[in-house]
């Protein structure tokens, strides 16, 4: 039987806060509030929906944990902290690197020690502060929020500076009493920066062309393997099948591949599949349902549906032509 006690240590009374697992030397930390974060790392709260944090400030640490994300949350991590991977290959930008996290996600820190004042800097907020702005709307279509620490984004100087300029400003609105301008000048100035983070993964595709396209072409051989075996009669692949064959998290490589090719993994899917439906039904004279369950559709209907949305015409229709011709 597992046995959990309240870490006072870090925390007392705050029922969103963490456990430690005895025996397993882990902190499982809900972090649904600025303040829980902030006692964690022993830093003060300024206001109860936003901080920007600095670890070379924070009096506490940890090595290990699980943290259930109820934020969103940036961090600019710098110098030793930086040195990981980008899939296999290592990054091609060291200046700093950005990872980001939004609510729902869990993630989970190990460090082999502990780190007395890392070099991280950081800003929080709540999903609370945003609600009723523009940023409200957009923020889902930021989907870097959803990609893995491995895709994370590395920074050029300017680019840093840039970033810094935009959390400078946030921490001076901070300081300014609040008042009734003070969510909509927050919520803006996060949005800018949020968009200047955008404009820099899209560069970040751009110089990382090369190993970009390595990445497609192997998603397009894999695609026609897939369809040349028998897996495909289970049923059709999804995005996140070819994306863990790439180490890359679904978000992450439905973006580069719609950034490379100008389709998105779904549409290329498709379109296999519909090569795949056109040759069977040029090539053979099996029925249209037995064309549908090759293909690992579970009803004729949906294939049926499938190909004259993707064609203007039903799969009869198309058999018809090419007998014609």
């Amino acid at each position: 039987m597992r046995i959990f006690i309240t870490l006072i240590e870090y925390a007392a009374g705050d029922s969103d806060f963490m456990y430690y697992l005895r025996g397993m030397d882990k902190l499982n930390i809900n972090l649904n509030s600025v303040d829980t974060y902030n006692k964690l790392y022993g830093l003060p709260t300024h206001h109860p929906l936003v901080a920007v944090v600095d670890l070379k400030e924070a009096t506490k640490t940890f090595n290990h944990a699980t943290i259930n994300y109820g934020l969103y949350a940036i961090f600019l991590k710098n110098n030793a902290m930086c040195s990981i991977k980008y899939g296999r290959r290592n990054y091609d930008y060291q200046e700093g690197t950005i990872v980001s996290f939004s609510p729902g996600q869990i993630i989970d820190v190990h460090m082999e020690k502990t780190e007395v004042a890392p070099d991280v800097l950081g800003l929080l907020f709540h999903p609370d502060l945003i609600y009723g702005t523009p940023l409200a709307d957009k923020i889902r279509s930021f989907s870097f929020f959803d990609y893995t620490e491995l895709e994370s984004l590395h920074l050029s100087e300017e680019e840093r500076k840039q970033f810094l300029f935009c959390l400078s400003q946030i921490r001076n609105e901070l300081t300014h009493p609040v008042d009734h301008h003070s969510a909509a000048l927050l919520s803006g100035t996060i949005q800018v920066l949020i968009e200047y983070l955008h404009r820099f993964y899209d560069r970040q595709f751009i110089t990382r062309h090369k190993v970009n396209s390595d990445i497609v072409a192997s998603f397009q051989r894999q695609l026609k393997d897939y369809f040349k075996g028998d897996q495909f009669k289970s049923g059709l692949p999804s995005v996140a099948f070819f994306a863990d064959k790439a180490n890359l998290s679904p978000g992450y490589f439905s973006d580069l591949i719609r950034k490379e090719t100008g389709l998105t993994p779904k549409e290329m899917i498709s379109g296999q599949l519909l090569a795949e439906a056109k040759h069977l039904l040029a090539v053979s004279n099996n029925d249209i349902s037995h064309i549908a369950y090759d293909l690992g559709f579970e009803y004729p209907a949906h294939f049926t549906r499938m190909f004259k949305r993707l064609t203007g015409k039903n799969p009869s229709e198309f058999r018809a032509e090419i007998s014609a011709n």
